[in-house]
């Protein structure tokens, strides 16, 4: 009997191991980063090693000639360090025209104007005092004869080029001139689509852009990892749909004039799934236009002719005829060598020759919409078949019947990637393999459980010295309640109410969300623990459940970070016309009652006390005082000389009969400035001489104070206090409490 409960308990141990690593396979927490995607990189790159060649076609077939002219060291040597005379690059289209290239496209960009020889020649001689005016004039006359960057447009408008340009997702720099938009087929869709905007671009000169054929971004998004693995072919800009180097030369070598998105709707989204060019198959690709790159191999699977061989009219240029011709590089000084799944130094343009190859083929590796639905089952399946049978086999069943499981999910995978669909792999191997693994381990693991059990259980029968003689290592991991010295901390939006009326609940949960997210991590920094939120106040505490003797210190610091990250989200908030937010943070030090503490229905970790109900009075003075942060005398002498204080004032808050000290922390010590030192120091003497009943020094120098800052609060209400006293002196027993009777 003993034994099949056992047996039945590993079953379901299995179970929720299968149900933990499901979870992380769809939901991907946090704590675990992003190792469920590096592992099945490294898994979809193990795959496309093994399987590159088998199905693609040789680099000489002539059924898709894909040909890359390289800018490579031997033309670099031959023919000058890089960039090039434009009128040599439209010397190579010329050659390439002649030769037959049915359509050339540049892995290059052109973003600079080329400097006029006859205007470097005239400014040399200014330069050099050796102006002849007639000889200037004579240059700058016939400067139009040597304007290389007309020579190459000329060249262009001759022949079917296409252009490389770049997006920038983030930069909103622009240079350049954009070819035209993609026509589309259905350009309603676009605005609504998944396709995320691009920002800004680096493209052409206009003169070079408007010659050419059409142009085609190059930009290439590695994965995590720094490999590329997708490429995208199309791009949102504004309100237009753009092509990459490799659809945009496709496009023409088929003449295709538009493309049309197929989308489904998810979520109110229209999610990309595939393109698809008149008259071709469709194009599949991710919800960001993107398509999985079928490498067909390492460097060197396509076909490459070096641009020397091309300006010399070399006899290879036969191979050109009719041929698709990107102009690239390989040449390591030249910065277009990427990371990808074949090779970890892997030139550029061969990524482009790669894409227009497979979709001439129509060569696709497809991960579709409902491939996490199909990785689920997958999961679930063999998850389902180890965990409810292993328990019941001896080890040898269990290695033989695990490694059946692991061929099956291995076999089938490799024989879908074939047929150009991909599925997880790295996932169900690890399930497999923990599943096995913790079978094995789990009769140590249930005798260790039941010795603790039994230690448990006679603990409250024997002695504690015997049951110490039971315990090889006891844990205790106890959150009874204790009093301690802690340090709370309440912040506040001021004017919440207000601010809540004049945003929808959307924009409000945003603008909450984009403010609890920096707070929360300041507190986490300076290691405080988040006690609650309620609605748009944050109460934190310092010292527990780790004790801290620094919990003063780091709970102002917390405070001050806060108040300028505040400042920061104030000016953002402004940009994107939202209401501006201030916040109001009071902090007290003292003996509090911390614990878990709560019902059988609902326990939190938190503090009571006191000395937590005047932190939330002293965060409540804030907007009387003016100030974004009040700490209590306490607070002050715990934190000691890292900062420097504002006495606010004497007070005794509702429901206090004890008069209390409040401070403003300025600053941090090491920052003070001299102006803000002579500032306090005035300030504190006119505070001793209002206390002291000089009324007219007090009025005298609160009057300055406010001249010198009007916009102070504090000021403006030490001269208010001290014309009402003049007025009706309270006498010797003053003793220049402020009675507070608000909370």
């Amino acid at each position: 009997m003993l034994y099949r409960k056992r047996r039945f308990l590993a079953a379901a141990m299995g179970l929720c191991l299968m149900s933990a690593l499901l979870w992380i396979q769809l939901a991907k927490p946090a704590f675990v980063s992003d190792l469920p995607l590096r592992l099945e990189l490294v898994a979809f790159d193990l795959r496309l090693r093994a399987m590159a060649g088998l199905s693609a076609a040789s680099p000489d077939e002539e059924a898709t000639r894909v040909v890359i002219v390289d800018i490579d060291d031997r033309a670099l040597s031959e023919h000058g360090r890089w960039p090039w005379s434009r009128a040599k690059i439209a010397e190579l289209v010329h050659r390439l025209g002649e030769a037959g290239a049915s359509v050339v496209a540049f892995d290059v960009m052109f973003a600079e104007p080329e400097e006029n020889p006859a205007r470097e020649v005239a400014a040399f001689l200014e330069q050099r005092g050796l102006e002849d005016k007639a000889l200037a004039a004579t240059l700058l006359r016939h400067e139009a004869h040597f304007d290389r960057d007309r020579f190459f447009a000329d060249a262009l408008r001759d022949r079917e080029v296409i252009l490389g340009y770049a997006f920038q997702p983030r930069e909103p720099r622009r240079i350049g001139a954009l070819p035209a938009p993609l026509s589309m087929e259905n350009p309603e869709l676009l605005a609504h689509s998944s396709l995320a905007p691009m920002r800004g671009y680096t493209a052409n000169l206009p003169l070079l852009a408007e010659s050419a054929l059409g142009g085609g971004f190059f930009s290439l998004l590695p994965d995590p990892d720094g490999v590329v693995r997708r490429a995208p072919l199309v791009a949102r800009f504004q309100d237009g749909l753009y092509s990459s180097l490799a659809l945009e030369t496709l496009r023409h070598f088929l003449l295709a004039d538009s493309l049309r998105l197929h989308t489904s709707p998810i979520n109110g989204v229209e999610t990309v799934e595939a393109l698809e060019l008149p008259g071709f198959a469709s194009i599949p690709t991710d919800a960001d236009g993107q398509m999985i790159v079928p490498y067909r191999g390492p460097k060197g699977s396509f076909p490459y002719i070096s641009a020397s061989e091309v300006l010399a009219g070399s006899p290879a240029l036969q191979r050109l005829e009719g041929a698709i011709v990107l102009v690239g590089t390989t040449a390591p000084g030249l910065f277009d060598l990427r990371a990808t799944p074949v090779q970890a130094v892997y030139p550029g343009v061969e990524i482009h020759a790669n894409l227009i190859d497979a979709i001439l083929s129509k060569r696709f590796l497809v991960q579709p919409a409902w491939a996490r639905g199909a990785d689920f089952v997958i999961m679930v399946a063999s998850g389902l078949a180890l965990a409810l049978a292993l328990p019941f086999f001896s080890p040898l069943p269990q290695f033989l019947y695990t490694f059946a499981i692991a061929a099956a999910l291995l076999l089938g995978n490799l024989l879908l990637w074939r047929q150009g669909l991909v599925l997880s792999l790295a996932m169900p191997l690890i399930m497999t393999g923990l599943l096995a693994t913790s079978n094995l381990a789990y009769g140590f693991l249930v005798e260790s459980r039941s010795r603790r059990q039994l230690k448990g259980m006679f603990g409250q029968y024997v002695p504690p010295q015997i049951v110490q003689e039971m315990t090889d290592n006891p844990q205790n991991y106890s959150f009874e309640g204790e009093t301690r010295e802690l340090t709370v901390l309440f912040a506040d939006i001021r004017g919440f109410t207000t601010l809540s009326e004049s945003l929808s609940a959307a924009e409000l949960k945003t603008l909450l969300n984009r403010y609890f997210t920096p707070m929360t991590r300041i507190i986490f920094e300076t290691r405080g623990t988040i006690d609650k939120y309620v609605g748009d106040m944050i109460m934190a505490f310092w010292g527990a459940p780790v004790a801290d003797q620094q919990h003063a210190a780091q709970a102002i610091e917390a405070a001050l970070r806060m108040l300028a990250e505040t400042e920061v989200l104030r000016q953002e908030f402004a940009a994107e016309g939202l209401p501006p937010i201030a916040i109001g943070i009071g902090i007290n030090t003292g003996p509090m009652n911390v614990g878990d503490m709560g019902s059988e229905y609902r326990r939190a970790y938190t503090v009571l006390g006191d000395a937590v109900n005047l932190g939330s009075r002293l965060e409540g003075t804030t907007k009387y005082y003016g100030v974004g942060l009040v700490v209590g005398e306490t607070t002050r002498e715990a934190a000691g000389a890292a900062f420097l204080f504002r006495e606010l004032d004497l007070v005794r808050v509702k429901g206090k009969t004890r008069a209390i000290r409040v401070y403003e922390p300025c600053c941090r010590a090491t920052e003070a400035s001299e102006p803000l030192l002579a500032e306090l120091e005035e300030y504190h003497r006119l505070l001793a001489a209002f206390r002291a009943r000089r009324w007219q020094e007090a009025r005298a120098g609160f009057s300055r104070l406010c001249e010198a800052a009007p916009a102070s609060r504090l000021y403006s209400l030490y001269l208010e206090r001290v014309e009402a006293l003049a007025a009706a002196d309270p006498g010797e027993g003053w003793d220049g409490v402020y009675e507070r009777k608000e909370k």
